[in-house]
């Protein structure tokens, strides 16, 4: 079965190209059949090659596809080939089967959308891309489908055109990830000239071969790897574009800017992790960057109205939380908190998006309250999201992966990281709990409307499922440490140390989450977080609502600046040269014109004259 890897990317690019050329003539109900179902078969080949992996994997723990040759240049090669380790697995099954709920998801929320294939078709070539992007044993065939998932996301943030800040949020994502994606490339080009070779094992060889630890090429090239990666994963300082980015419809945001392509970042770090860490001082950076990171987004997030807004700050933070792991070398936890955060969060994406349905498609907290009975399928998928988001001991998948990054940062050098993590945990917990406290609690403001089906219902019971249960995978010494997860991953990455923690580490971990509840409670039932909506902001809260005030700094010192000097080179002096020969070109063509006068004399004594002058030059040359 192994064999039939290339067929997971091709299924949903064959779905794309179908829809995308004959999308308006095969109907809304083909078009959704079509797209599903190319997810659903993708999601069966995945598992078919899963299963017998777990039961005996190949030599190597490794799988390697050659599709055939690309680039065949002297001293340089790229083939394009797929590379199957327990990494690429675990990525692929959560891409294809978030994918195939949130497709199904998509099939009922979208009805009635004028560009229902298109939007299933941009879709399709989005997991099409980011399977592409995780399989992938060379790296210029992973910038591929990095790019591929970028104008996806362009596609998709800005697929309701006729609202110009759609169009604006979706230029504005496309710009920042491209920012960060020329650096990327400026780093692949210098691994190829100083390796010689982009294939990914390859070049891991190569490097820790030729290059000593700390050395300067590696820094280089790990710094503009994780430019490329910030951009992606919208950390700080370019993760001004995720909060826009909600423009989009939200299954979009329950894929792409949740469980999919803002973890491309992370994935490009781990694959690569022996590279890092050759660069001692880039993961430092990491670590600080991811720390400063998680919490901006989740003060953020204590002071947005709306609901996906808020969602979108909490991505921000918990990818934090990942790249903190990573940071500090511990490559499974920063892993198994993708797992569960690709779970909970689509969860909590797709649970919004339910109850904006009901709603007339309103986001506004402030107008919500008192749904807990109106809705409870949407509140209770909705509060098991929120438990898992806010890590609530033994009951949330999302408990036990954050603990494992506690666990790291309390274990690294730097005891701020962990300080940082433990305020983090709070936070969320205080953030998210007032958005449920807002929304289905109090006083009834919005009465919904409409119901549900099938398809809204079986993906929001699934993943619901595995926001309480996938983090049994991997437990502390206190619930039995079991270690499924991790030793699945050694092969990849190698199994992380359990070191030996105080009592109080775990302890602030399991106290954290409920204090924050408790506070968001308290708040609630008192009316402060009611009051925010009644009283005009003040300079701190604007502060925190835009983001720590990341967009009228670059708006101030780069986007300004940038339009006065383009306004001051509109008639650029480089283009004066050519303008010249445009005027020759057309005076000479004026006085052409002229010549033609319709007298046959004139033009008989000009074709006269340049025959003898044609003949003399004949015979005098």
């Amino acid at each position: 079965m192994i064999s039939l890897l290339w067929t997971i990317p091709a299924l949903p690019l064959l779905s794309a190209t179908v829809l995308g050329l004959f999308g308006p003539a095969l109907g809304s109900r083909m078009s959704a059949v079509i797209a599903t179902a190319s997810m659903a078969l993708a999601v069966l080949a995945a598992i078919c090659i899963a299963i017998p992996w777990f039961q005996h994997p190949p030599p190597g723990d490794a799988f390697t596809q050659t599709l055939w040759n690309w680039i065949s240049l002297p001293g340089f090669s790229v083939q394009l080939g797929l590379y199957l380790d327990p990494v690429a697995l675990l990525m692929i099954l959560v891409i294809t089967i978030i994918g195939c709920l949130v497709h199904l998801f998509s099939t009922e929320y979208m009805e009635g959308e004028s560009n229902y294939s298109r939007y299933f078709a941009y879709l399709n070539l989005f997991v099409a891309a980011m399977l592409l992007l995780v399989l992938a044993d060379d790296l210029l065939v992973l910038f591929i489908g990095w790019e591929g998932v970028g104008v996806c996301s362009y596609l998709l943030v800005g697929f309701w055109l006729s609202d110009p800040d759609n169009g604006l949020a979706a230029r504005k994502s496309f710009i920042v990830t491209r920012i960060a994606d020329v650096a990327m490339l400026a780093g692949l080009l210098i691994l190829s000239t100083q390796l010689g070779t982009l294939n990914i094992q390859n070049m891991l060889a190569a490097a820790s071969a030729q290059w000593p630890r700390g050395s300067a090429f590696p820094e280089l090239c790990c710094a503009l790897l994780l430019i490329g990666g910030l951009g992606k994963s919208a950390q700080a300082p370019l993760q001004t574009w995720l909060p826009d980015a909600m423009a989009g419809p939200t299954p979009v945001s329950a894929l792409i800017h949740a469980a999919t392509m803002v973890t491309a970042g992370v994935y490009l770090v781990v694959r690569t992790h022996p590279l890092f860490q050759l660069a001692p001082h880039v993961l430092t950076t990491i670590a600080m960057g991811a720390a400063f990171t998680l919490l901006i987004a989740a003060f953020s997030g204590l002071v947005q109205s709306d609901i996906k807004r808020v969602l979108a700050y909490s991505t921000m933070s918990q990818i934090g939380y990942m790249f903190l792991a990573l940071g500090v070398g511990a490559w499974p936890a920063a892993m198994f908190h993708f797992l569960t955060h690709a779970v909970f969060k689509a969860l909590l994406f797709l649970s919004a998006g339910a109850i904006s349905m009901r709603l007339h498609h309103m986001q506004n907290i402030f107008a919500m309250g008192g749904l807990h009975r109106k809705i409870p399928l949407a509140f209770w998928a909705f509060c098991i999201g929120a438990a898992s988001l806010a890590a609530l001991p033994v009951i949330s998948a999302g408990f036990f992966s954050k603990e494992m990054v506690l666990n790291a940062a309390w274990a690294s050098p730097n005891p701020a990281l962990w300080v940082a993590a433990i305020t983090g945990a709070f936070l969320t917990a205080l953030y998210i709990f007032r958005a449920v406290f807002m929304v289905f609690f109090g006083e009834l403001r919005t009465e919904p409307s409409g119901t549900y089906g099938i398809r809204i219902t079986l993906p929001l019971i699934l993943l619901s499922i595995g926001a309480l249960t996938i983090g049994w995978l991997q437990t502390p010494d206190y619930l039995g440490r079991r270690s499924l997860f991790v030793d699945f991953l050694s092969p990849s990455t190698g199994i992380s140390a359990r070191a030996a923690l105080p009592a109080f580490i775990p302890l602030a971990g399991c106290i954290a989450p409920f204090a924050g509840i408790a506070l968001a409670w308290t708040l609630h039932r008192n009316g402060v977080w009611q009051a925010q909506a009644a009283r005009p902001p003040g300079a701190l809260r604007r502060f925190l609502q835009s983001g720590f005030g990341f967009d009228a700094a670059y708006d101030t010192l780069l986007v300004r600046p940038y339009l006065r000097l383009v306004q001051a080179w509109r008639h650029d002096p480089v283009d004066i040269p050519f303008a010249a020969l445009e005027h020759v070109a057309i005076g000479a063509h004026r006085r052409l014109r002229a010549t033609q006068i319709g007298k046959i004399r004139r033009y008989a004594g000009w074709l006269m004259a340049g025959s003898l002058a044609t003949i003399a030059m004949v015979l005098f040359a």
